[in-house]
């Protein structure tokens, strides 16, 4: 069974930044495909980042281009998510979510979740 852990969530203020970790056990997690996705309040879970198993290739939603990261440490079985130039309106439960087939982003198409961690910027 594979499982995922979440931390780095915070309060920040308006252009700070936060690096969020994800870290997976399980035999073929290194294979998997990882991503992000985040959900604020009374708002629809949504689509903030990917990665393929190599780490060769990302995709951000564009409201996060040009401020978030997106990175793999195959060796220790962790995902990043470096977030700068924070704004409220990322205020959002953020999980990490594992094995789908590339190309796809939408939730239901991710077999493996962490629990959350929250990230809170105020103005």
């Amino acid at each position: 069974q594979v499982q995922l852990v979440e931390s780095g969530g915070g309060l920040v203020q308006a252009g700070g930044s936060l690096r969020l970790s994800c870290v997976a056990s399980g035999r073929t997690v290194s294979s998997y495909t990882m991503a992000w996705f985040r959900q604020a309040p009374g708002k629809e879970r949504e689509f903030v980042a990917i990665i393929t198993w190599s780490g060769s290739t990302t995709y951000y939603r564009d409201s996060v281009k040009g401020r978030f990261i997106i990175s793999r440490d195959n060796s220790k079985n962790t995902v990043f998510l470096q977030m700068n130039s924070l704004k409220p309106e990322d205020t959002a439960v953020c999980r990490c979510a594992a094995d789908a087939p590339w190309g796809r982003t939408e939730a239901r198409e991710f077999h493996y979740w962490g629990q959350g961690t929250q990230v809170t910027v105020s103005s």
